[in-house]
């Protein structure tokens, strides 16, 4: 292929990628951290990530874990972050598997924190809201922790400086049933996204060999954490659909004279003398499932539309994209000869990311394909010491694309499905990004994202730098 056509296909896939890192409070990229345009300059909204798993120390239920505002500072003050009280954020639970009316929904509403001299405490308080079968009930009340704003903040408003002592003081039970946590965390994504983005420049010694540099590394984000007996979904095949969204109230405004109309998420606009109707309604802004989707798959002219849409009938539009994927050509033209990715029919991803895997956790054929985090309940989570990175690709069928778990390696898995290993090809495990692990273990037990990095220390995962006395407290990172 000549120059010219090469370096017009690395600018369509950076366009496709369409990701920026940023040094504001707001940054962030990849898994879904800043992925289309209109979510990148609202962070509140913006879904990271949603993981969905059997834990080890509660088999008996199905972990659900969805993440917002990406790439969160610890040191960001004085305003630091928290979850908008102007949005409604939702966690799904489909058991038909086509992205249509979901069976199960949650929804979460928050208020804003109280004011704590010339900063905010950060707590807020939730009401948890179980919408099924036409029937809405709040099952929960709850109010989430402080972010780790550094050890004599703490001291002073809560009475410790144990952050994981405050966190586990906010884990909620569910009327009937279950476990709900909300507050901050610790990013449990991680990436070398610094060469991923710059057109799949991995460092030398990478690929499957480490050496990577995770972007992530003392970075946080705003989870909420559910936990579900199996037994209260009543599935019968024990397979379900998990996805994740946030909406925003979008103001319709009429002037009766002018006849003007104006559609704003902000305050509405003033007609002086004039009689003026308004109405306001929830809409969908931001959506997530599969890990990436929207990042390698979705064009970037279309991302904004495509977190619009519900899935199922927001995904059917962009099946070429999954069969005919731009990253397997840009991988062959980076890397010629050397993986031979197949860049057409790509069944095997429709697969991954519409239907289900066949034998594993298939539930609809590709006409009613939609784009869901599927988690087949009935295969055991695997031992700790057995957990393999790579999930199936690894041959451990508890892990991604069957649900997702903290510890899955979204990345390498991502890029070696792409490269054709659900197909056979044996040189697809030769990509990665040499990131193997977060830069924190996920907990043994609820809410399993562990906890967020000191703002005092503000050490970007470099623990030993940031170790200091304070106040008697040892403000090295938890």
């Amino acid at each position: 292929m000549k120059k010219g056509a090469v370096s017009a296909l690395l600018v369509a896939a950076a366009v496709a990628l369409a990701v920026v890192w940023g040094p504001s409070p707001e940054g962030g990229t990849a898994s879904s951290h800043r992925e289309a345009p209109a979510i990148s300059e609202d962070p509140t909204a913006d879904n990271t990530d949603v993981y969905a798993f059997r834990s080890l120390d509660k088999p008996d239920s199905l972990t659900i874990i969805s993440n917002w505002i990406p790439a969160e500072d610890p040191g960001a003050g004085p305003m630091y972050y928290e979850f908008s009280s102007n949005a409604r954020y939702y966690i799904y639970i489909d058991k038909k598997g086509d992205g249509g009316k979901p069976d199960i929904a949650y929804r979460f509403t928050f208020r804003r924190s109280e004011p704590v001299a010339f900063l905010r405490t950060t707590v807020q308080r939730y009401t948890v809201t179980r919408i099924a079968n036409g029937r809405k009930r709040v099952v929960a009340r709850g109010t989430t922790p402080p972010n780790n704003v550094g050890p004599r903040f703490l001291e002073t408003n809560f009475g410790t400086a144990d952050y994981r002592a405050i966190a586990a003081q906010r884990v909620t039970p569910l009327n009937g049933g279950g476990t709900v946590f909300a507050g901050q965390r610790e990013d449990a994504f991680y990436a070398d996204i610094g060469a991923i983005f710059d057109l799949l420049a991995f460092r030398r010694g990478t690929g499957i060999t480490g050496g990577g540099k995770d972007f992530f590394a003392g970075y946080g984000v705003h989870g909420i954490a559910l936990q579900i007996p199996i037994s209260s979904l009543n599935d019968d095949d024990g397979i379900v659909g998990v996805w994740a969204s946030t909406e925003r109230p979008v103001l319709q405004v009429r002037a009766g004279a002018h006849n003007r109309r104006r559609t704003t998420s902000d305050r509405a606009p003033a007609f002086a003398g004039r009689h003026v109707i308004r109405r306001q309604k929830w809409v969908q802004v931001s959506r997530l499932a599969n890990p990436l989707v929207n990042e390698l798959i979705i064009p970037t002219a279309s991302k904004d539309r495509w977190n619009a849409l519900p899935p199922g009938r927001g995904d059917r539009p962009f099946l070429r994209f999954v069969e005919e994927p731009i990253l397997a050509a840009l991988i062959n033209q980076l890397y010629p000869g050397v993986i031979n990715a197949p860049e057409k029919n790509r069944d095997d991803l429709v697969s991954v990311f519409l239907t289900g895997v066949e034998g594993l956790n298939k539930q609809v054929e590709p006409s009613r394909g939609a784009d869901l985090l599927r988690i087949n309940l009935g295969i055991p989570p695997t031992p700790a010491n057995e957990v393999n990175r790579l999930g199936v690709l690894g041959g451990d069928l508890a892990g991604y694309p069957n649900g997702r778990r903290l510890e899955d390696d979204v990345i390498d898995i991502a890029e070696q499905a792409v490269a054709g290993a659900l197909k056979g090809n044996p040189n697809a495990k030769l990509l990665g990004d040499g990131v193997d692990s977060g830069d924190r273990p996920s907990l043994g037990f609820f809410p399993y994202e562990n906890d967020p990095f000191s703002g005092f220390v503000n050490s970007k995962g470099n623990c030993e730098r940031g170790t200091e006395e304070v106040g008697g407290q040892n403000a090295t990172c938890p």
